[in-house]
């Protein structure tokens, strides 16, 4: 399925759904952040998705982080809740989602990185170089509301 993200852009659809969804920034031991290239809209992101019907937000960040990446996590802290109603992402079957999502700090446990049908390639990179990647602003923000080590997480 492709997708098409959107951000403060006039031309955008309007939502016609919210999905609870988790991100996650998982460190390694050298300081570098977990990247994938998502499959559907090519863009580099940290790992994440939807919250599943009986799994609690922690419990989703940890399965999403392992799908995506083979990557073992637990979720250490809040980074933020995303939850812009001027970016939404449209999907190729009609659904146009408001963007939703709380993007966690991990401890990474183990594993070894391996892509997904979510995820197209996957490394961990220095964080002086995630400028050179190209990624959404919304997973920018993310990422560098991490880097500030907020004593509180962002709200917005």
């Amino acid at each position: 399925m492709s997708r098409i993200d959107y951000l403060n852009d006039p031309r955008a659809p309007k939502a016609n759904s919210i999905v609870p969804a988790v991100s996650a920034i998982v460190a390694d031991d050298k300081g570098r952040i977990l990247l994938i290239r998502r499959t559907d809209n090519k863009y580099w992101a940290i790992p994440g998705g939807g919250v599943e019907p009986g799994e609690s937000v922690s419990e989703a960040t940890a399965r999403e982080v392992e799908e995506e990446t083979g990557i073992d996590c637990e979720v250490t802290d809040v980074v933020g809740i995303y939850s812009n109603p001027n970016h939404v992402a449209a999907y190729d079957d009609g659904e146009v989602r408001q963007q939703f999502s709380i993007c966690f700090a991990t401890r990474m446990l183990g594993g070894t990185t391996r892509t997904s049908s979510e995820s197209a390639e996957v490394r961990f990179v220095p964080l002086e170089e995630i400028g050179e990647y190209d990624m959404h602003p919304s997973i920018r923000l993310r990422i560098q509301h991490y880097m500030e080590a907020r004593l509180r997480p962002y709200i917005g």
